[in-house]
């Protein structure tokens, strides 16, 4: 059964929480993280992106990356200020974008859950990227952004965190520059055990987002634990942080596809070609209206693509997903896009930034065709990653996303 902990959150004043705040160090590249740095010493990419103070000639990768943010983050506990709650919390997360809301638990989550897959993963992680936050972890000896979990909702749960909202006042409320806003509350202590009891009747905690992080934070414990000659399980280092939302609240967003180069034919024979698989029909729409459908955008116009009867998928939930169809049955076959993950063929788009952008750059020559995606469900999330399977490369885009630094972490 699951375990949720509370923990003493390493966390800015209040009135400096919105300059603070930053988005995952994994959504921008060192450029667009500068840019967005730019002007403001206590943004907190200073420490998740702390490469962005070095010469660019430095490999992000360098030790001498992990001791700037490890001083990153110390001249921002002395300059925002930040300081650590003097008691372990709970705490409410609330994040408000346009009409979707979502409101989680803010805690510290066991690495053995994460170990021994209590908690469940779907995505499968990189080296180069684990060792990245791996070397942060160690060095800074914080963990500096949330994992995003998520569960079955539970009723008892779902009362305390109303009662929270309703009751009580919150440490921080901000709109961010993206339009989202951030919302924390402190959980009273009368619903620690109520917390703590219903979680641990949970059999399984499904990870949205954030694999590397989770993964970073299991590796830096296997190391932490070596070292400790004193080792009892109940160390920080032993868990890590995230925010846990029920299931029912959450909206994924399509990963959409552009390709670049059609492999020497024209629009026209593209189209016919990917008839052997696909019934291909002129759209008034960009965005697919049901599973099963895939739109795609070549030749100045926008055409539906369902699957023939030539398509038959293999037996696991992830062949059935139309990111896998698309990738088997069109990608593979009639681009030679072996491997999405590095095929130099291939570029994915968030789908927060809308079908306008696969029309600007197929229209603009930069890319020859895009394909646009149903999104798949928080159900696929969880069967897949129950059947012990993983997501296609680029399948779910998590919309809002979490700000780090508004939580830390320290072990």
């Amino acid at each position: 059964m699951a375990v949720i902990r509370s923990f003493k959150a390493l966390r800015p004043d209040k009135q400096v929480a919105h300059l603070v705040a930053s988005v995952p160090y994994d959504v921008v590249n060192r450029e667009e993280a500068a840019a967005l740095a730019k002007d403001n010493p206590i943004s907190f990419l200073r420490v998740t992106r702390s490469e962005i103070e070095l010469n660019k000639s430095i490999d992000p990768y360098s030790p001498a990356v992990y001791e700037k943010a490890k001083e990153n983050l110390q001249r921002l506990i002395d300059d925002a200020p930040m300081n650590r709650d003097e008691k372990p919390e709970f705490y409410i997360y609330r994040i408000k974008w346009g009409k979707q809301i979502q409101t989680g638990i803010a805690a510290a989550f066991s690495v053995e859950d994460y170990d021994s897959d209590i908690i469940m993963k779907h995505e499968k992680t990189r080296r180069v990227k684990e060792d990245d936050r791996t070397n942060h972890i160690l060095t800074t000896g914080a963990q500096t952004g949330p994992v995003f979990l998520t569960y079955k909702g539970v009723a008892e749960i779902d009362y305390a965190v109303e009662e929270t909202v309703n009751n009580t006042e919150p440490i921080y409320n901000f709109e961010a520059p993206d339009g989202v806003i951030h919302t924390i509350w402190i959980l009273p202590a009368d619903f620690h055990d109520v917390i703590e009891f219903e979680i641990g009747k949970t059999e399984k905690l499904y990870i949205a987002d954030g694999h590397h992080r989770a993964a970073s934070a299991s590796r830096a414990q296997k190391i932490n634990k070596e070292k400790n000659v004193d080792h009892t399980g109940k160390e920080e280092y032993n868990y890590f942080l995230g925010v846990l939302f029920p299931a029912e609240q959450l909206k994924i967003l399509p990963y959409n596809r552009v390709v670049f180069d059609l492999k020497g034919v024209d629009n026209l024979q593209f189209i016919q070609l990917i008839s052997k698989y696909f019934n291909v029909e002129i759209a008034d729409y960009s965005t697919p209206k049901k599973k099963g459908e895939i739109c795609m955008y070549i030749k100045s116009q926008w055409h539906s693509l369902t699957p023939n009867e030539s398509v038959i998928p293999g037996e696991s939930f992830g062949e059935k997903l139309d990111v896998s169809i698309l990738q088997n049955f069109l990608l593979h076959p009639f681009l030679d896009i072996n491997d999405p993950r590095t095929s130099d063929n291939i570029d994915f788009i968030g789908g927060i930034r809308g079908t306008d952008e696969l029309v600007r750059l197929v229209e603009s020559g930069k890319a020859s065709a895009a394909f646009s995606m149903y999104p798949v469900s928080v159900d696929d999330l969880i069967n897949i990653s129950n059947a012990g399977e993983t997501m296609p490369p680029k399948s779910t885009w998590f919309e809002p996303k979490l700000r780090d630094g508004l939580l830390v972490h320290t072990i």
